[in-house]
């Protein structure tokens, strides 16, 4: 599916090819911290499948337990959450966050992650998608 997207204030701008299958929800609390919400939603799709149209965006670099890198990237205007990616073998894969793609109507998410960090208020089994950990 061909998709294209933007930063709330339109500085950055993308499009991509993406498997409509490949949107999942993610529970961590990284996640809930870097959206500034209870859970994020993002649509999965390969580096080579995702170009930058505008401006570029700004890079954030959090640290996992585990020692990996991931890489954040948001607007620096608005501030708006756009993607993210790993370094190495991680590197292959682009995670668009699903409130910047246009068409986002028209995903649902097909699996949820780290279900146990779920906030005690989110009810996962009302949630789209197979939840697993």
């Amino acid at each position: 599916m061909r998709i294209d997207g933007q930063c709330h204030c339109g500085y950055v701008t993308y499009e991509a090819e993406i498997d409509p299958d490949d949107v999942s929800i993610c529970h961590c609390t990284d996640c809930q911290q870097l959206t500034g919400s209870a859970y994020r939603v993002t649509a999965s799709t390969p580096r080579t499948s995702f170009h930058l149209t505008g401006a570029e965006p700004k890079l954030y670099v959090k640290i996992a337990e585990n020692g990996r890198k991931r890489l954040q990237f948001f607007c620096p205007e608005c501030g708006s959450p756009i993607y993210t990616t790993g370094t190495d073998e991680d590197a292959e894969e682009i995670g668009i966050r699903l409130g910047t793609i246009n068409q986002r109507r028209a995903l649902a998410p097909r699996s949820q992650i780290w279900c146990s960090s779920a906030l005690p208020w989110v009810d996962v089994s009302k949630l789209p998608g197979e939840p697993r950990d």
